[in-house]
């Protein structure tokens, strides 16, 4: 039996005037950004609905900003229960807030401690990441292992998010080495991203350890359906489980290609995005071109 996952955007996707639409048409949405504000302890919806693009960027205004846009659009215009979720880096509190792991405030609070301790993490470590296009996963992997062991500069695949094309997060001065390199090995592109720090690298320990506290004092439910997480790219159902990979992803690669290749292998069909892009809904017809993809935002 074919099955219907959805999917939940991460960082970059944000856009001034995001939700605006909700808010003003769908008075439980309205109801929920006014009770995020109050959580954030600011006017978030302000920022998102009339913020500049350099207030977005912001990593504290920008991951709240995505969680809410796409968890009140799935809260207020879905009506088609999971049969499975997933979520790209941040998008996977999103993710478990749709299977029920997490309640909305809950997840609103993790998110917001996220944001800001990797805000700091990018601060005590200026680093940042590339994207490499069409060169093998294994030959990108093989080059930041080579440059680690030889410079001690800290290199590491960060995003897989479909075949030809992975991300690769780190010091500033390992990223311009393996650019160099991975362009003499064959990559079109090897271009360094407009992004203030090297998410999903060792980088962000003392982020992981504050979110890790947080993560800990929280209850995660069981979920209605299963969640295929970033760090291990399968269906998980146990709540030690969630909070263990949702922990270790802060420092680990999102593998996005191989948790879109479990879902098809489980036999999810049908692919909807929640949230204010497209992005993912491109990336999974590269790595399943028979899947069925559509939005909701």
């Amino acid at each position: 039996m074919s099955k219907h996952a959805f999917i939940f955007p991460g960082q970059g996707s944000q856009f001034s005037g995001m939700g605006k639409n909700l808010y003003e048409t769908n008075s439980q949405a309205k109801e929920l950004f006014e009770q995020a504000n109050i959580i954030l302890d600011f006017r978030i919806s302000d920022t998102m609905f009339g913020g500049t693009d350099e207030e977005l960027k912001q990593t504290n205004v920008t991951q709240p900003a995505i969680f809410l846009h796409s968890v009140i659009a799935f809260k207020t215009l879905v009506t088609a229960i999971p049969d499975m979720v997933a979520g790209h880096s941040l998008g996977e509190f999103s993710a478990l807030v749709a299977n029920k792991t997490l309640s909305f405030e809950d997840a609103l609070k993790l998110v917001s401690i996220r944001a800001k301790a990797m805000q700091k993490a990018c601060e005590l470590n200026p680093s940042t990441m590339a994207a490499v296009l069409a060169l093998p996963d294994d030959k990108v992997e093989e080059i930041c292992k080579e440059i680690q062991d030889e410079t001690g500069e800290v290199v590491v695949p960060a995003n897989y998010n479909c075949p030809g094309q992975l991300v690769i997060s780190g010091s500033i001065k390992g990223i311009e080495i393996a650019c160099e390199r991975l362009k003499a090995a064959g990559a079109k592109r090897a271009l360094v991203l407009p992004v203030g720090g090297a998410f999903h690298s060792p980088l962000m320990s003392s982020a992981k350890e504050e979110l890790a506290a947080a993560i800990e004092a929280t209850n995660f439910n069981i979920p209605i359906c299963p969640v295929y997480q970033n760090v291990v790219a399968k269906a998980v159902i146990d709540a030690a489980e969630i909070k263990k990979n949702l922990i270790d992803q802060l420092t680990d690669a999102v593998r996005w290609t191989q948790t879109v290749q479990a879902m098809q292998a489980d036999g999810a069909t049908y692919f909807t995005e929640v949230g204010p892009s497209k992005v993912l809904q491109g990336l999974v017809q590269k790595v399943f071109k028979e899947a069925v993809v559509d939005g909701v935002n």
